[in-house]
């Protein structure tokens, strides 16, 4: 058997047993590995992962790991210029685009509400396998789901509450200038389209039809869309969720 001590930093730890939180700890192996899969069984899935340095040293995901190796373990930075070390991480695919579990549905409707394309996918398969087609972003609460090896970027959702998920988002993928409100439909995710009112007349109420002239519809489900007296209560919303980003702080030094 083998000894290595362990090292992860910042939200990282949101994975890890309170007792091995902002410590380095020891870590014994019982068999050859390399370091992704150390690092999983501890309990930190690869998406998170941005950096391993080894002795000092940044190494990749295949590194094996040997008697008396140092292993500190790092999350994407987006302050910190990394230029020049192996990371075992990649920047966001751009457009940023996500794939999400079927329990984050509201968290998708408010992602589309704020102008992100955002599919929402069944069986942990299926959302692996559409997030590696499409390069997609998985968005999920389930660290098992970020362990697929197809997963090549994903990212655990920490909040439970749609208003402060939408948030988090927004800060750890730096994308409040990216936003864009009211440009997609929150329910099937289409770019909706300018309509004409005599077009779609016939699916609006009475008083909507006398009190708006300016309409889009969706091109995939048909859904109509106007500012209503829900706008503002929406504006709001995607108002707070912007100025509440915040990075996630290190747990230690």
């Amino acid at each position: 058997m083998s000894g290595v001590t362990f090292r992860f930093y910042s939200q990282l730890n949101d994975f890890l047993p309170v007792t091995r939180r902002g410590r380095r700890f020891a870590h014994v192996l019982r068999a050859p590995a390399s370091v992704k899969d150390t690092i999983e069984s501890l309990g930190v899935p690869h998406p998170e992962v941005d950096l391993i340095l080894v002795n000092g040293t940044a190494q990749d995901f295949t590194y094996r790991l040997q008697e008396g190796d140092d292993v500190s373990v790092f999350p994407a930075f987006t302050s910190i210029d990394l230029a020049g070390l192996r990371r075992t991480g990649e920047d966001p695919p751009q457009p940023v685009r996500f794939a999400l579990d079927v329990h984050l549905g509201k968290l998708a409707s408010l992602l589309r509400l704020a102008g992100f394309d955002a599919v929402i996918a069944g069986a942990d398969a299926d959302i692996a396998k559409t997030a590696a087609r499409d390069r997609r972003i998985v968005l999920t609460r389930d660290v098992g789901l970020l362990k697929r090896n197809t997963v090549r970027h994903g990212y655990w959702v920490r909040q439970t509450a749609p208003e402060p998920q939408l948030a988090e988002l927004l800060g750890r993928f730096d994308l409040v200038s990216r936003m864009a409100p009211f440009t997609r439909c929150t329910r099937c995710n289409a770019t909706l389209i300018p309509a004409d009112v005599e077009a779609v007349t016939d699916r609006l109420p009475p008083r909507t039809r006398a009190s708006y002239q300016k309409f889009h519809q969706c091109p995939g489900c048909g859904r109509v869309y106007w500012q209503g007296s829900h706008y503002e209560r929406l504006e709001k919303l995607l108002a707070r969720a912007a100025g509440r980003t915040v990075t996630a702080p290190d747990t230690g030094p």
